[in-house]
């Protein structure tokens, strides 16, 4: 597996909310690039390919950070750690890419896909979601976007716990406990426990 995609950015000079303000003016999103070795270092992104990568990457899928410092250009492979938003629009405010090492697992939170319809619930079952988001270690070009649970086959009084789940190969669950992410109830049951 290769990585992909490429986003372009340039190294930042200045910091603090008036810079910060100033770039966005530009269409530009300020942000931090942490290296593996722990260094930290300022950029900035145009707003149109972040935008794009995030829509395909997510915070779980590789890419390329190209940093431009004054003409000198480093490629670095990350993923997104942490999206801050704008208050009131639907835009950018900060952006954190943390660096990998390919070649070494990372541990990221991705969210869980539920298809298909229960026989449970076909059957008046109750559809009950404890967890949308597990997380997973693997290497960063191994790690799945998101993963996909069929629950077309849950009866009523059935559970999917965490290590039920069906991974890609060489990915692994991160729990102390083996904690349930989807249930179908009885509505009796449910009748009985809102009753108590």
């Amino acid at each position: 597996m290769k990585i992909e995609k490429t986003l372009s950015v340039q190294k930042r000079e200045g910091s603090g909310k008036g810079a910060s303000g100033r770039l966005r003016s530009e269409d530009l999103i300020p942000g931090v690039f942490y290296t593996a070795k722990g260094d930290n270092i300022s950029v900035q992104a145009p707003a149109l390919p972040l935008e794009k990568i995030f829509a395909e990457a997510g915070r779980t899928s590789v890419f390329d950070l190209e940093i431009d410092d004054n003409g000198t250009k480093t490629v670095h492979p990350v993923i997104i750690w942490d999206v801050q938003y704008h208050p009131y629009k639907k835009e950018f405010s900060h952006i954190d890419y943390y660096g990998v090492d390919i070649e070494k697992p990372i541990t990221v939170d991705v969210p869980v896909e539920f298809v298909g319809v229960s026989r449970g619930v076909k059957l008046g079952g109750q559809l009950e979601t404890y967890r949308e988001i597990v997380r997973l270690s693997s290497k960063p070009l191994e790690m799945p976007k998101k993963i996909v649970v069929d629950i077309s086959s849950m009866d009523i009084n059935t559970t999917i716990c965490v290590a039920d789940l069906e991974l890609p190969e060489n990915v692994k669950a991160v729990y102390d406990h083996n904690f349930a992410i989807i249930s179908v109830i009885s509505k009796a049951k449910e009748a009985a426990e809102a009753a108590s």
